[in-house]
C-alpha cells in the first residue's frame, strides 16, 4: 500500500507536494475574498448534491479505510468513528446545506463610529486566508471543514488522518466538483494526498503560505502540534467531558442525560467520560446509574465512596481522572458539594464540556460562572457539544484555548477583521 493516493512525479518529496498545495490555496484564497455570497453557497449545494450523487464511490472508498482500520487494531470506537453508512452521508450534505443558508459571515459591519474630525471608521469582517485542518478518523470532518472556509471564504487544506485517507479523498472530491460547477478555484479546498506524517510537519512549517492551522484530534496530535506550528492555532484539545449531579438534581433526568451524554456516541469529543456526584445523592441516585450504564455494557471506574454505594464500580486510578477514554468507560467521583465538584472538574477536566444537573437555579448559576470551559450547560446532555445543535450547520471542532475563537468553531469564527476609514481629505494635524 502506497503512502501517496496521487503523485505526478515519483521523485516529488512531500514537502514539494505540501508547498504547491499551499501555494493553490493561497491564490485560491485571494480569490475567494472577492467572492459574493450567493456564488459561494451555490457552490456549497453543489456540493452536497456531488455527496449525494457519490454515495457508492464513498462507501466503496470508506470500506477501503475501515479494512485498513481493522489491520491496525483500532477500537470499536475508533472504528465507529470512521465508518460511513448512508445516513451518515446524507448527514453530511444536509450539513452542506445547512452552513449554506446561514448568513453571510463577510462583510458584516461589527462596529462603526465617526470621529469628531468626521473620519468614519468601521470595522468589517474579513476571511482568515488559507486555514490547515489536521485531524484524524472522522472523515465527516473533510465536508464539514471544506464547507466552513468555503462558507467564510477561506482556503481549506484537510489533512486527514491516515486511517479515513480513502474516504476523505472521495468526500474532498464533492467539494471540489461543487466548486467547478460554480466556476470557484478548485484550489480552495484541497487534501493531502498522504499518509506520511512528515506532511503535517510541512504544513506547521509554511508560515508564508498558511494562516491558521486548526488540530482537531488526540492529545499526541494537539501537542505535536502546539510545539511544532510557527502558525497561529486554534487548538482542539481532547474531550475530558463532566457530568455533575447535584444532590437537587432530579433522578430521573439525571439518569436520562447521564446515560445520553456517555453513550450516546463513545468516540466523540463531547461523550461524558467522567461523572461527579454529591455525596448526599450518592446512596440513592448512583446505583441507579450503574443499573443503566452496566445494561449498556459501560464499565465503571470510581473512588472508595463510589465504590461503597456500588459493588460493580471498580476501583479508579490517578490516571483515571483526566482521561478521555472514547470507550464505554467512565469515571465516578463523589463529592461534599458544588465547591469539590468545581474544583475536581477545573483542576481535572480538558475545559471543553461540563454539565450541571440540578433543580436549584442558583447553584447552577454558581457552576456555570465558575467552571473555566468552552461550553458549560445546565440540566442537558453534554452530547450537544455540536455546532450543528448550536444552529452553526457544523463546527470544525470546540477550541478550548481563548484566544481568537473559543467553543464550536463555525464559519463566523473562521473570520478576521479589518478597519475601514473614510474621509474627505482629512489631514492629521
Amino acid at each position: 500500500m502506497t503512502n501517496v493516493a496521487t503523485l505526478s512525479d515519483a521523485d516529488t518529496s512531500v514537502e514539494d507536494i505540501v508547498r504547491k498545495i499551499a501555494a493553490d490555496a493561497k491564490a485560491a484564497s485571494h480569490a475567494l475574498g472577492l467572492v459574493d455570497g450567493e456564488t459561494r453557497n451555490a457552490a456549497l449545494q453543489a456540493g452536497a448534491n456531488a455527496i449525494r450523487d457519490s454515495r457508492p464511490s464513498i462507501l466503496t472508498a470508506n470500506e477501503k479505510d475501515m479494512a485498513f482500520g481493522r489491520e491496525r487494531g483500532l477500537s470499536d470506537a475508533m472504528l465507529d468513528r470512521l465508518l460511513l453508512v448512508d445516513d451518515r452521508i446524507e448527514a453530511m450534505a444536509k450539513g452542506l446545506e445547512n452552513i449554506a443558508v446561514l448568513p453571510d459571515p463577510l462583510g458584516r459591519t461589527i462596529d462603526e463610529r465617526e470621529r469628531p474630525n468626521g473620519l468614519k471608521i468601521a470595522r468589517v469582517s474579513v476571511p482568515l486566508g488559507v486555514i490547515g485542518i489536521i485531524y484524524e478518523s472522522r472523515p465527516n470532518v473533510t465536508a464539514d471543514a471544506g464547507a466552513l472556509c468555503l462558507k467564510s471564504g477561506n482556503a481549506a487544506i484537510l489533512r486527514g488522518g491516515s486511517e479515513s485517507l480513502h474516504s476523505s479523498a472521495a468526500i474532498a472530491q464533492c467539494l471540489k466538483d461543487g466548486l467547478r460547477e460554480t466556476g470557484l478555484p478548485e484550489g480552495a479546498i484541497q487534501p493531502i494526498p498522504t499518509r506520511d506524517r512528515a506532511a503535517v510537519g510541512a504544513m506547521l512549517r509554511m508560515s508564508d503560505l498558511i494562516d491558521f492551522i486548526v488540530p482537531r484530534g488526540g492529545r499526541s496530535l494537539i501537542e505535536r502540534v502546539m510545539e511544532e506550528s510557527r502558525i497561529p492555532v486554534i487548538a482542539h484539545l481532547d474531550g475530558n467531558c463532566h457530568v455533575y449531579l447535584h444532590a437537587d438534581a432530579d433522578r430521573q433526568m439525571a439518569r436520562d442525560i447521564v446515560s445520553n451524554a456517555k453513550m450516546r456516541r463513545t468516540g466523540i469529543c463531547g461523550a461524558a467520560e467522567s461523572l461527579v456526584i454529591d455525596e448526599a445523592a450518592a446512596s440513592d441516585l448512583l446505583p441507579l446509574i450503574v443499573d443503566d450504564l452496566s445494561a449498556a455494557g459501560c464499565e465503571i471506574r470510581g473512588d472508595a465512596a463510589a465504590q461503597q454505594s456500588d459493588a460493580r464500580i471498580v476501583a479508579a486510578s490517578d490516571d483515571d481522572w483526566g482521561a478521555e477514554y472514547l470507550d464505554k468507560i467512565i469515571s465516578v467521583r463523589v463529592v461534599e458539594g458544588p465547591e469539590t465538584a468545581i474544583d475536581h472538574i477545573n483542576q481535572y477536566g480538558s475545559h471543553h464540556t461540563d454539565s450541571i444537573v440540578t433543580q436549584d437555579t442558583a447553584i447552577a448559576e454558581r457552576f456555570l460562572a465558575n467552571i473555566d470551559s468552552a461550553i458549560v450547560l445546565h440540566n442537558a446532555s453534554t452530547q450537544y457539544a455540536d455546532g450543528g445543535e448550536f444552529g452553526m450547520g457544523a463546527e470544525i471542532g470546540i477550541a478550548t484555548g481563548k484566544l481568537h475563537a473559543r467553543g464550536p468553531v463555525g464559519a463566523e469564527q473562521l473570520t478576521s477583521y479589518k478597519y475601514v476609514v473614510r474621509g474627505d481629505g482629512q489631514c492629521r494635524p
